[in-house]
């Protein structure tokens, strides 16, 4: 799980003297110290910083590591993503991570160095490019929405773009609307960096029956899927971290959206006024689109199956499936007017 160096050096006795966590913490050069006791398991943690407040309150170096250490470190589960990792540590604003196994031994330390190599994730992305785009036209009568250039790069290609960057690079994409367009411009995908695969709606299937389409045997992991028409900065990492985290059969994206009453709003009681309220602006929570799958959910789409996400969601919590949110807080705009394909062409800059 973890880079080059070896993080068993940066392992102390919490009897050992601040003298020797000085000289350990320099040999190691992980910028951190794990106190672990006979068992190894982790009774704490020792940072540069831990050993300059010890000697500045008066501890001499003689003292024991214990005077310094964090009792209470943050430690993460072996059985974590690495994408739950990289979140944990960037929420938490550390540099490094002890892991435990089930038992609290300690097994790694992960350093958000490492993490940030982005190595090649196994979860793979599905996006829904078979619409019509009607709202569009006329720029969309030849052309499929997903293919409107933003900037200097189509839609589609912004989004695979996105994961590529955050390590994600197995994509399936839905056609239907002029499908050989949208295979001739990105094949397989390798000039990318990525593998992208293609399943075909013979007619439309609505925004969730395309899922009836993809090869259930691939798919063991949970996966993203997302429309085909949306610019975003969203961290994907993030997201699936968030998915693993709730524990969630579909984790859903939200954006929140506000809109203004133009006239004066009155509420009454018994027949009199009790408030009035002068264009007050209401906001919501608003489907953005975007979300991660759990593999077992494709059990019940059947293929050639017409299905729309809100009803697929109601289906899971229906049953009394999880389905858990995630707010996109930064860049997002569905592209599904002509007035959104102009904002598009400002917003791609600051990507």
């Amino acid at each position: 799980m973890n880079a080059a160096k070896d993080w068993n050096s940066a392992r102390i006795g919490c009897d050992d003297s601040l003298h020797d966590a000085i000289a350990r913490l320099d040999q190691a050069a992980l910028q951190i110290l794990l106190v672990t006791d006979e068992s190894n398991r982790l009774l704490g943690t020792v940072t540069d910083g831990d050993l300059r407040r010890a000697i500045l309150r008066g501890d001499g170096l003689d003292r024991p590591v214990s005077v310094a250490m964090n009792s209470n470190p943050t430690a993460a589960q072996s059985s974590w993503s690495h994408a739950r990792l990289l979140a944990t540590m960037e929420e938490r604003k550390l540099l490094q991570l002890p892991v435990l196994d089930e038992q609290g031994v300690l097994v790694d330390l992960v350093t958000l160095q490492g993490l940030l190599s982005r190595p090649r994730q196994t979860n793979k992305v599905f996006l829904m490019a078979g619409g019509f785009g009607t709202r569009l036209r006329p720029l969309t009568e030849n052309c499929p929405k997903p293919m409107l250039k933003v900037g200097t790069k189509p839609i589609l290609e912004q989004i695979i773009s996105l994961f590529v960057e955050s390590g994600y690079h197995q994509f399936f994409v839905s056609t239907h609307f002029m499908p050989e367009m949208i295979k001739d411009y990105f094949g397989d995908g390798s000039h990318l960096g990525a593998s992208i695969e293609y399943v075909y709606e013979n007619e439309p299937l609505g925004t969730a029956g395309a899922l009836g389409l993809l090869p259930k045997s691939e798919f063991q992991e949970s996966f993203f899927m997302m429309n085909g028409d949306i610019l975003t900065d969203l961290d994907p990492v993030s997201l699936m971290a968030t998915h693993e985290r709730l524990s969630s059969q579909i984790t859903v994206c939200l954006r929140d959206f506000e809109t203004q009453i133009p006239y004066g709003v009155i509420n009454t009681e018994n027949e009199y006024v009790s408030q009035i309220e002068e264009k007050p602006i209401h906001r919501v929570s608003v489907n953005a689109g975007i979300y991660v799958v759990s593999p077992d959910v494709l059990d019940s789409v059947d293929r050639g199956q017409r299905l729309d996400m809100p009803d697929l969601i109601s289906s899971q919590t229906d049953s009394g499936k999880r389905v858990g949110v995630y707010h996109v807080n930064g860049t997002w705009l569905d592209i599904g007017r002509l007035d959104d394909f102009e904002r598009a062409q400002s917003v791609v800059n600051s990507l």
